[in-house]
């Protein structure tokens, strides 16, 4: 009689540690004095349609739409491209001379513009497996209902089906890791299939 007990103490010790690990990457990696200029970021983010597309609504699988993100999150990526935190052979030179504005500028645009979602067709129960595996996980105690995101947490509702198989393959082999651990901790026990359908799922989010 004791095991849904211990069961339900596992789960809720589990909730509060991905509550611990989420506020402590906000807090740790919050910027301060933040400026950004929406209408100077336009200007500066005309290179970026090359790869993300017209308005950050990229057309590419591999590419993420930028579009609608939170500027939070765009801002420290952008950062971590720079210092080398994160890597990426077309980001990483093209982040390496932007100033700390240009950033902000840049985030805040890309965050004020309205994302198109380019939809995977995914069948039904692939993208239901997916629900199920986010709940399991707990996806929501970080990126928020509906997968909105917040602050540094980014919005992935909408976003690329391939872009996002490979960034949570990448976590799970510690090959991306600018995220304090979070994510790593999240995926290491997804199968590829579970990758997959919580991609199938998340990109078919409105």
């Amino acid at each position: 009689m004791r095991r849904p007990a211990l069961r339900g103490a596992a789960a809720v010790a589990r909730a509060a540690w991905v509550v611990l690990l989420c506020g402590g990457l906000m807090a740790a990696r919050l910027p301060t004095g933040a400026r950004a200029d929406a209408e100077a970021g336009k200007a500066k983010a005309q290179v970026c349609a090359a790869c993300h597309g017209p308005m950050g609504n990229s057309t590419n699988p591999d590419i993420p739409i930028l579009a609608g993100q939170n500027a939070r999150y765009l801002y420290l990526e952008l950062k971590d491209f720079k210092q080398g935190r994160r890597s990426h052979p077309p980001m990483s030179p093209m982040a390496s001379d932007l100033s700390s504005e240009d950033m902000q500028d840049i985030a805040d645009y890309f965050a004020a513009q309205k994302l198109v979602p380019v939809r995977f067709n995914a069948d039904g129960a692939s993208i239901e497996a997916g629900s199920r595996k986010a709940a399991e996980v707990l996806c929501t105690m970080c990126h928020q209902g509906g997968f909105s995101g917040q602050n540094e947490i980014p919005r992935v509702a909408g976003q690329q089906y391939q872009y996002i198989v490979k960034q949570l393959q990448d976590f799970r082999s510690h090959t991306r890791t600018n995220d304090a651990g979070n994510m790593a901790s999240v995926t290491r026990n997804l199968t590829d299939e579970d990758i997959h359908h919580l991609a199938a799922y998340i990109n078919n989010l409105q």
